[in-house]
């Protein structure tokens, strides 16, 4: 019998908890208390991880800034988007992807996802190009690196900016190439959920000198680097990342090795043993993924399975296994896109799409379907994927009851 019917639950202890944190993190961040220098400009702390963090995603640059939101808007501008160019976005991921693009004062245009990998389907790019496209921001959705080999083909044929939302990609990598280091500027998110995490903040990695430069100066006030203190060169503001969050990045940066190793096998023994069964789709690791970091691990509930996803979520969630269905619905549907509710952004341009008629049917299908296992499931034990297994095996067996 269904734990949502009286039966007992598959599972009752929880699985590992997250964040996961110990004595490296509060040394770190009593030296930082201790050492008076709170701040990014007079501390040391950022200035380590961000070499740290970079040389992992092997990249020259590394810019710590407030949050990944700020370092899409950051990296846009850095890279020489004007108002009213246009930036091909995918319509299934968080928010911050295409509002980061209006706050550059730049139109989002949205090219469906693959119904297999869930990330931004190349043909889709190509068909949204207009005139007015100058970048690209493929998510690594899931952890799973996007098609970067033909990604980077089409800009190059239309000398597009590539820039990596790579907020689930820490340690990802793709034909042995980390995330990040992929196109010509990427965006991390430290924010609560993410596999690194300090609480909020962000980093930028490129190895362009020119465009980490700007970066710098847009993250710090419009300053050059050398140059005089009230002397303010481009517009922005103060986007740094402060000391303590560079602590706890730096400590947490010694776990993400390993961690990210077992996220990996987890998730592939996971695709492995729910893959085979009846109406259930993983995420399709491509044979170019060396390395997928798993900050969810996604799959699509078909009619095959006999239950709506809906329903399932219900009966997992009773059998002890944390989930979600994600996102509701894609985001050219969002009442910020569908009532162009962008404030002082885009006003008066002329090629702003009636996002109410946009269609991107496999964003739809999988917001529709999918279910979601977040990252911290993954490091668990084998017998802990063994457990979540046997939950989709019951409810499937009983699915005559939801």
């Amino acid at each position: 019998m269904l734990a949502l019917h009286g039966g007992s639950p598959v599972r009752t202890r929880p699985f590992p908890p997250w964040p996961l944190f110990g004595a490296p993190e509060e040394r770190r961040l009593l030296d930082a208390l201790r050492s008076g220098y709170w701040g990014r400009l007079d501390g040391s702390q950022i200035e380590e991880f961000e070499h740290r963090f970079a040389a992992m995603h092997a990249c020259r640059h590394g810019i710590a800034v407030a949050n990944g939101t700020v370092a899409l808007r950051i990296a846009l501008l850095a890279a020489g988007i004007h108002a009213g160019d246009e930036v091909i976005v995918p319509p299934y991921t968080f928010v911050s992807t295409a509002s980061a693009v209006i706050e550059a004062n730049a139109v989002p245009v949205f090219a469906d996802i693959d119904p297999k990998t869930f990330n931004i389907d190349p043909a889709a790019i190509s068909a949204a190009m207009t005139g007015r496209t100058r970048a690209i921001i493929p998510v690594h959705f899931a952890g799973l690196v996007a098609d970067m080999d033909a990604i980077r083909s089409i800009a190059a044929d239309r000398n597009l900016v590539v820039v990596e939302d790579a907020a689930h990609a820490h340690g990802a990598s793709f034909r042995g190439l980390p995330a990040g280091s992929l196109g010509h500027v990427a965006c991390f998110s430290f924010q609560s959920s993410k596999n690194l995490t300090s609480g909020e903040g962000g980093v930028i990695t490129t190895s362009d000198d020119e465009l980490a430069a700007r970066c710098r100066s847009i993250q710090n006030c419009g300053r050059l680097d050398g140059g005089v203190w009230y002397e303010h060169h481009v517009i922005s503001g103060n986007y740094r990342l402060g000391e303590f969050q560079g602590a706890v990045l730096n400590a947490q940066l010694e776990r993400l090795e390993e961690q990210t190793h077992t996220r990996d096998v987890n998730g592939g023994y996971l695709a492995s043993r729910l893959g085979v069964m009846p109406g259930i789709v993983v995420q399709t690791r491509t044979a170019t993924c060396t390395r997928h970091s798993y900050h969810l691990f996604m799959l699509m509930v078909d009619r095959e399975f006999g239950a709506s996803r809906d329903h399932v979520v219900t009966a997992l969630e009773a059998e002890g296994i944390p989930c979600s269905a994600g996102y509701g619905y894609p985001l050219h549907r969002q009442p910020l896109f569908r009532n162009r509710a962008f404030g002082p952004y885009l006003s008066g341009m002329s090629n702003i799409p009636d996002y109410a008629r946009v269609e991107c049917p496999n964003a739809e299908r999988v917001c529709n379907r999918s279910i979601w296992l977040g990252q911290n499931l993954l490091l668990g034990t084998r017998e802990d994927m063994d457990d979540i297994v046997t939950a989709f095996q019951k409810i499937h067996e009983h699915r005559a009851e939801l």
